[in-house]
C-alpha cells in the first residue's frame, strides 16, 4: 500500500476489524465490489465492477469513454467496497456479514505494457486456464478499453460481532 498524508479515520469498532491478511483474502475470493468516486455536478457515483487484486493495487477494465472515465480524470480519488458476507437474520434483526472497504487513487494506465500485463491478470481471474480464449477476447478488445489501477493507501475489514464470537 502507498503511503499518504491524510489520516484516516480509526475503526469505531476496533474489535470487529478483520486483519490485513484477512482483508487480502476477501478481495482475493470476492467476484465483485463497487467502485466510488467524484462524479458530475459533485455527486458521488458508485458502481458494481469486476476487479482483481495484486500487490496492494486493485485493477478494473473499462470501456475507454463514459462517466466513469471522466470522473476518474475529474478526480483521482476513489474508494472500493466488496461483501463477503451478507446474511440478514430477521428473528436477531442483525445481519451476519464480512466486508472490505479500501481507500486510494486511482488512474488509467496509460502503458500499453501495464495495460496488458493487468488485463491478463483479470482475464485469468474470471477465466483461468484458458489461455486461447484469453488471447482471443484480448486480440479482439484490446484497443478499445483500457485498464485502470487503484493503488490501495488505506484498507479496512469488518466483520459482525456474531461472526467474531463464532470464530474464538
Amino acid at each position: 500500500m502507498m503511503t499518504t498524508q491524510f489520516e484516516f479515520r480509526p475503526m469505531r469498532r476496533k474489535h470487529q476489524q478483520l486483519s490485513e491478511e484477512e482483508c487480502i483474502d476477501i478481495l482475493n475470493n470476492a467476484t465483485s465490489g463497487t467502485l466510488a468516486l467524484l462524479g458530475d455536478g459533485g455527486y458521488p457515483y458508485s458502481l458494481p465492477i469486476s476487479f482483481v487484486y495484486a500487490d496492494g493495487k486493485i485493477f478494473f477494465h473499462s470501456a475507454l469513454k463514459g462517466h466513469k472515465i471522466d470522473a476518474i480524470r475529474s478526480c483521482d480519488k476513489a474508494s472500493f467496497s466488496v461483501i463477503q458476507k451478507d446474511e440478514v437474520k430477521p428473528k436477531e434483526y442483525t445481519t451476519y456479514f464480512r466486508s472490505v472497504i479500501c481507500f486510494g487513487h486511482i488512474h488509467i494506465l496509460d502503458n500499453d505494457e501495464d495495460k496488458m500485463k493487468t488485463v491478463r491478470l483479470l482475464g485469468n481471474r474470471y477465466n483461468p486456464n484458458d489461455e486461447e480464449a484469453l488471447v482471443a477476447e484480448i486480440h479482439k478488445s484490446f484497443k478499445a478499453m483500457c485498464m485502470i489501477e487503484l493503488d490501495i493507501e488505506h484498507m479496512t475489514g469488518k466483520e459482525a460481532i456474531e461472526l467474531m464470537r463464532m470464530r474464538k
